[in-house]
């Protein structure tokens, strides 16, 4: 099963190669085609370019993106990789019905990891989750996703979660698919568990920086009694935005007898 949705998964974890394609489209054409072969009069990558365009232009509905389909010029449709036919040689863009079903068809994890940049090389890797904005409808909550950044800001892959409480269980889900090898994983306090500290250390072979608040009480009151004001590596970050005036201090101790991570441990 999918690791995104309950449908079956059209394809298997994208490879290094495949993630390291430098065209879009050359990604998407490794999917599956989930779609009879009779009939079908638009390719599976045009259709996914279509209604990724038309969500960058503003679209947010399934008749929004058909509707700037149908808009869409005829140099566009060319690069979107539409064919041309019938005599006059026009391209015509997939119907709105076309584009919802493949949508609902392909599936979101492969194409979520696909479609995303590889951590590979990077040292860094920022697990956070955020509401999608515009997803709120008169009849739904909006759309929480669990994101995976690179150090530079690019997106890995996304994982929608029903709602924050389910998020703390699924980064493992997140990153199953993906290298971590002495990559260092950051993320909040709301991911700050033992489960998750064993699972990036014993099964990633990955580092973390976790942020440790009261949701773990008895872990931040030992960090608490730790001698922070006798620290000689001390870095200060101050900025302004929104409106206000912050001032980040970073301060690094190095503590042994802390055995957090251990599965067997009895310890804070």
């Amino acid at each position: 099963m999918c690791r995104q949705s309950a449908t079956v998964c059209l394809t298997k974890s994208p490879s290094l190669r495949q993630r390291e394609l430098p065209d879009v489209a050359e990604r998407l054409a490794t999917l599956f085609d989930p779609r009879d072969r009779r009939g079908r009069r638009h390719c599976l990558v045009s259709v996914l370019l279509t209604a990724a365009c038309a969500v960058l232009a503003g679209a947010r509905s399934y008749l929004a993106i058909g509707q700037w389909a149908r808009n869409a010029p005829q140099d566009a449709l060319a690069r979107l990789r539409i064919r041309p036919r019938g005599p006059l040689v026009i391209r015509r863009a997939p119907a709105t019905s076309t584009i919802r079903r493949v949508l609902t068809l392909v599936c979101p994890g492969g194409l979520a990891d696909l479609i995303g940049a590889a951590p590979a090389g990077a040292d860094q890797v920022a697990v956070d989750g955020n509401s999608a904005r515009g997803s709120r409808t008169d009849t739904d909550d909006a759309v929480h996703l669990l994101s995976a950044l690179t150090g530079t800001g690019r997106v890995i892959s996304q994982l929608p979660v029903p709602d924050k409480t389910t998020e703390v269980t699924a980064p493992p889900a997140l990153l199953a698919s993906f290298d971590l090898t002495g990559v260092t994983v950051t993320a909040d306090a709301l991911h700050t568990t033992r489960e998750q500290a064993c699972y990036l250390v014993e099964e990633k072979n990955a580092h973390f920086v976790l942020a440790v608040k009261r949701n773990q009480p008895r872990l931040h009151a030992v960090l608490r009694t730790l001698p922070w004001r006798e620290c000689t590596a001390v870095r200060y970050d101050r900025e302004q935005s929104h409106g206000r005036r912050e001032t980040r201090s970073v301060r690094v101790l190095t503590v042994t007898g802390l055995a957090w991570t251990s599965r067997t441990s009895r310890g804070p």
